[in-house]
């Protein structure tokens, strides 16, 4: 056993190290410039997208909203928090901004994943939407085997990132919080799930329209909170992170490279944007041209990082700076949890907590919807009731079990699946092109609204 732990730290290191980052965050550099910096000159319009009335009568099986919940259903998480936290320990206050660097151009990644999604989707027997990066390379690369081997990585994946990891979260969270059994919290999570969970997309994208929203404004609310009563030390915390991103001051041995390493790595944790999960969630909407939802979709990394993940940084940044420019022996969710209670005492622990445990539920919600078009891809329709038996199952055991080998399967996993995404984003790029200039001259003439 030990030795398949040293295998696996061994492969989820090489997997997740500098190469891989600069694929991912490569990617996205190249698809801004081909795109001629789409993400920015678009931002207003994917907004109004996302939260203005559309028609309803467009292929699809659920709104553009829907999906976008869905997908930040998956990609909020314990990485805006713990994430967030880890990052700032091991680079310093300089990681922040790399997160925000990352964030920038990842939007013309989910872009560009959104678009190939509903390209390139297809009805399955049932009726329902299915695409996503498996699709897309097969249809659109015409490689059948990248396109299983993206599916396989994304269905084994599912398990561990997606329903052990984060119910495993939970029952820690919960027990620390209130001194409730693991157990019993395995069995509660696990009915939740299984209430949601059977019922496929709709009942998927039903919850995370109303989870979403209100986990994520109940903790940013928190987070502004600090902030506000803290205006004096806004200033201070920006120069910092701004300034430590090109110092290394305050980061792992006092490197550059640490604060980039640990900014990008956890930016692209937390977004998820080029690992090809999100692009599944997109191909669900109901839409009338692949760049609208594309436009939808590069709106959740800018919500999941700029966002929600600064407010975390700026946050930390400001007790940094008041315990005297040190985060004390502290890391992860204990972290951000100690920084909240400190700045608002009383209820700013209670904001994290709470937040760590819908945001690891709403991730598993979202994750199970992933696995199971990656499964269905490989086995077909009639593994979908099994699949999601075994993955609600998998919800109770990360509650009771110990994780240390699933959390680095679940890792290298996650990061595998980045491979043959990027791959199809590259090689399709100039689809991703020609549809949002299709996009453009349409809307001009007057033939989309």
């Amino acid at each position: 056993m030990q030795d398949l732990q040293t295998l696996m730290e061994t492969l989820s290191g090489w997997v997740w190290g500098p190469y891989m980052l600069v694929l991912i965050v490569g990617t996205g550099i190249f698809l801004t410039f081909r795109l001629l910096f789409w993400q920015f000159r678009m931002l207003p319009l994917a907004f109004k997208q996302v939260f203005g009335k559309h028609p309803d009568k467009h292929s699809g099986d659920i709104s553009q909203f829907a999906s976008l919940m869905t997908a930040l259903s998956a990609t909020i998480g314990t990485g805006n928090i713990a994430g967030v936290a880890t990052a700032c320990v091991l680079g310093g206050p300089g990681a922040v901004f790399w997160m925000w660097m990352t964030a920038l151009f990842g939007m013309a990644t989910k872009y560009g994943e959104g678009v190939l999604a509903v390209k390139y989707r297809v009805k399955n027997e049932k009726g329902e939407m299915s695409g996503g990066p498996m699709y897309y390379i097969e249809r659109g690369l015409k490689w059948k085997w990248l396109a299983l081997i993206f599916a396989f990585f994304g269905a084994v994946a599912s398990f561990g990132i997606g329903s052990s990891v984060q119910s495993n979260t939970v029952a820690l969270a919960v027990e620390n919080g209130f001194g409730l059994e693991t157990w019993i919290t395995g069995i509660i999570i696990t009915v939740f799930s299984a209430l949601v969970i059977l019922g496929g997309i709709k009942s998927i994208a039903k919850a995370s329209s109303v989870i979403v929203p209100i986990m994520a404004v109940g903790y940013m609310a928190g987070g502004l909170v600090i902030i506000l009563n803290n205006l004096e030390l806004v200033v201070p915390a920006l120069k910092m992170i701004v300034t430590y991103a090109f110092t290394g001051e305050a980061a792992a041995g006092g490197a550059i490279g640490a604060a980039i390493r640990y900014g990008v790595a956890r930016g692209v944790f937390s977004n998820e944007a080029g690992m090809g999960s999100a692009p599944i969630a997109a191909a669900a909407a109901k839409t009338d041209h692949p760049a609208r939802q594309g436009l939808v979709s590069m709106t959740g990394t800018f919500i999941d990082t700029i966002i929600v993940c600064s407010i975390t940084g700026i946050v930390l940044v400001m007790g940094f700076i008041m315990a005297g420019q040190s985060f004390g022996d502290q890391n992860g969710a204990v972290l951000t949890i100690s920084v909240f209670d400190k700045l608002l005492p009383g209820i700013g622990g209670w904001v994290v907590t709470f937040g760590v445990i819908f945001f690891a539920y709403s991730t598993i919600l979202g994750w199970s919807y992933y696995g199971e078009k990656c499964a269905t891809y490989l086995l077909g329709e009639k593994c979908v009731l099994p699949y999601r038996l075994i993955y609600i199952a998998s919800v109770f055991i990360g509650c009771v079990a110990t994780l240390d080998l699933v959390w680095l399967f679940a890792d290298t996993f996650n990061g595998l699946m980045a491979v043959p995404n990027l791959i199809a984003l590259l090689l399709l790029s100039g689809v991703i092109a020609k549809e949002s200039k299709d996009f453009i001259a349409r809307r001009k003439s007057g033939e989309l609204y």
